[in-house]
């Protein structure tokens, strides 16, 4: 979840593991009641890289020990660790093209999605009353993240985690950030919310139904159940759909507001971006009205175009910015928020998609921040990914040159750029 790491891809493909080693925290539990999710088998690596993570966990004992690890759960724990080639090909792998958002929310909000979702909602009504009631979030966001995170908790990750962070840990590349994660894994163990051989996620760590980070799940995670574990690998949800409920409560979600709504702006509006915040009487004062009629929801909040000025206008207010604490996507939150719009039965996004528009690569997407850089627009990492601070610097780029600040890549911007 965000503390996800932005993703990382964190609930990417589900990939090799170690299953042939069941070890467990001595008197603790002997795993997920009821889960039904197997690991498999970790891939061979080579013998240099396996001998080089064992020197590195030798070394890294001493450093678990000092931040609060029991000799005992870090020697069981870390019989399992391994070397995976897999998980540093997929932390390397970057995609060619970037995703339009349309193509995203096409697939977020699928039929199939929906209509899980709305049987879910039936299935697990009693409890969801019960979390929103606590939490005050509304069901069909809870049950929106539980969709876009794991399929309903069909695709909650096979590999056992040990293996994969240490491996992490090791590379190099991120070792501080993964060296925490793993320190919290072992914290999770140490807890005995389960062993070592149930410690299940994705490739970059992520876990359970709604894919927590382990450092997430030691700030958030709930005992909902009251069995005395956060038991969020298990068949039974309900854990992680209160430690979501939680997350997101504890992040700023304000119950009985919106999170924002679709919208249509006058012409020639130019207040687009995260950045600029009114009240939503200011908005409407402006010219800004809900697409469906009727009165914007009351709050303060900013406009966003995700697909520029030819793609829907949305108002976003202090709910969708909490989603966004679960994973800081625009794409991912308004997947979350029309996701959940759709299992409730409400209307879906009604403006346009600029559908005909040609998906960056990779290589373009960089070059876009390196103009930008060049120009004294951006000065973030160069990575690739159009992000907030990169659509932000291209609206400046855009108004030095007369042009509608949309903060939306395409190959007309870089063409200019140039």
């Amino acid at each position: 979840m965000k503390s996800t790491i932005s993703r990382i891809g964190a609930s990417a493909a589900l990939i090799a593991v170690l299953g042939s080693c069941g070890v467990s925290v001595a008197n603790g539990p002997a795993g997920p009641v009821g889960s039904s999710v197997t690991p498999a088998a970790i891939p061979p690596a080579a013998p240099g890289d396996e001998a080089g993570l064992q020197r590195w966990v030798q070394n890294f004992r001493p450093r678990a020990l000092s931040r609060g690890i029991d000799a005992g759960t870090f020697d069981r724990a870390m019989r399992l660790a391994r070397y995976n080639p897999e998980v540093i090909r997929l932390d390397r792998k970057q995609a060619e093209f970037s995703r339009p958002v349309w193509l995203y929310l096409d697939g977020a909000v699928s039929e199939e999605r929906v209509r899980t979702g709305r049987a879910m909602a039936a299935r697990y009504a009693g409890v969801l009353s019960a979390i929103e009631r606590q939490y005050g979030v509304p069901r069909e966001i809870v049950l929106a993240v539980w969709g876009m995170e794991s399929n309903y908790g069909s695709n909650r990750g096979k590999m056992q985690l040990i293996p994969s962070l240490t491996t992490l840990a090791y590379d190099g590349r991120r070792s501080e950030m993964f060296e925490n994660q793993l320190i919290a894994a072992l914290r999770i163990l140490q807890a005995g919310d389960t062993d070592p051989a149930h410690l299940l996620g994705s490739w970059a760590g992520a876990m359970g139904h709604t894919q927590f980070m382990p450092t997430s799940f030691l700030e958030y995670a709930v005992d909902f159940t009251g069995d005395g574990r956060r038991d969020i690998w298990s068949d039974d949800p309900t854990d992680s759909l209160a430690s979501t409920a939680a997350y997101l409560a504890r992040n700023g979600w304000r119950g009985g507001q919106a999170w924002g709504t679709e919208v249509v702006l006058p012409d020639g509006f130019s207040a687009v971006g995260k950045g600029t915040r009114r009240s939503t009487g200011d908005w409407a004062a402006a010219g800004v009205r809900p697409i469906n009629g009727g009165a914007l929801p009351p709050g303060t909040g900013s406009i966003i175009r995700p697909a520029g000025a030819r793609g829907p206008a949305f108002l976003i207010l202090d709910n969708f910015r909490s989603i966004l604490r679960y994973n800081n996507s625009d794409n991912y939150a308004l997947g979350v928020s029309y996701l959940g719009e759709a299992i409730a039965g409400r209307p879906g996004i009604r403006a346009a998609w600029p559908r005909s528009d040609r998906p960056l690569t990779q290589a373009e997407r960089i070059e876009i921040q390196r103009l930008l850089t060049r120009r004294g627009f951006y000065r973030d990492e160069i990575d690739g990914k159009i992000g907030t601070g990169t659509m932000e610097s291209i609206a400046a780029f855009q108004r030095s040159i007369g042009q509608p600040p949309d903060g939306y890549a395409t190959s007309v911007l870089l063409g200019q750029l140039r």
